[in-house]
């Protein structure tokens, strides 16, 4: 049986023994990147088929040229998505828009997935501030960034919208933080949701905690709770992370392979309310 086989029918185990409170329980299962291993990530093409599938959230990455333009791609360096190479931070609009995704797509910009978004009901969107090196965003520069992306998006934000800003660099956060008040914010770590990661959201005054589902347990999300706090957990590589994330009580999950997830859900685990 393979590795990722057996995990599921463990969970699943758990799951079937927990059935009451997973009736009782919503999980959100948003589109990370569009679906980063299904489609090509980050391109409107991705969205639009997470959407097709019929996902209403999702999470994407904003980085800002070195002409003041915002565009949605994960990476500082081109190698990896596109045909282009260098760094982000360095092009200019013009220069980035003559590159394409390994996929064959167009470099997506901000506006234009704002243009996607705008009208459509029930979203929820993660827009995470990618801004690192740290050394391609000194101050004044991420203060130009935070601002052109906190404006940008909140002036077409849905009424029943739930738009995110999220980031593991605490900088922009706390800027957009003593800047705007009130924003909604999530605070991301590479370590899972524990005694340390929900000090840390407490302490930063942020009520969203995106942590790893490794190390993660059943008894930290429930405190994580009690603590005020909603957990979105992730990696979401494959349906047996989802139903890993289930059990261990998160609130959102992200996850790679949107239409996989959604077929299994429909198919193997019917009890558990899932919102996409």
């Amino acid at each position: 049986m393979k590795i990722t086989q057996l995990i599921c029918s463990i969970a699943a185990v758990s799951l079937l023994c927990c059935t009451l409170n997973a009736q009782e329980q919503t999980v959100r299962v948003f589109s990370h990147r569009g679906g980063r291993m299904e489609f090509d990530e980050n391109t409107l093409s991705a969205f639009q088929a997470s959407y097709d599938a019929g996902y209403r959230g999702f999470e994407t990455d904003v980085r800002m040229t070195s002409d003041g333009q915002l565009i949605i791609t994960h990476d500082s360096s081109l190698e990896r998505t596109t045909d282009g190479s260098g760094a982000v931070e360095q092009k200019t609009a013009a220069e980035i828009r003559k590159y394409n995704t390994k996929g064959g797509h167009k470099i997506l910009f901000l506006d234009e997935l704002l243009e996607f978004l705008k009208g459509k009901e029930g979203l929820y969107v993660e827009f995470e501030l990618k801004t690192s090196p740290v050394e391609l965003y000194p101050e004044d520069r991420l203060r130009e960034f935070c601002d052109k992306l906190y404006k940008a998006v909140m002036a077409v934000k849905p009424a029943d919208a739930t738009f995110l800003f999220t980031s593991g660099d605490y900088r922009g956060l706390r800027y957009l933080q003593q800047k705007y008040p009130g924003t909604d914010m999530l605070l991301i770590t590479g370590k899972p949701c524990n005694d340390e990661t929900i000090a840390l959201c407490k302490a930063m005054g942020i009520d969203r905690l995106g942590a790893t589902m490794d190390g993660t347990s059943r008894a930290a999300v429930a405190k994580a709770h009690k603590e005020g706090l909603i957990v979105s957990l992730w990696p979401g590589n494959s349906p047996a992370d989802f139903v890993l994330g289930t059990y261990l009580g998160a609130d959102f999950l992200c996850t790679d392979v949107p239409v996989a997830v959604k077929t299994f859900a429909a198919e193997k685990t019917p009890w558990i309310n899932v919102k996409y």
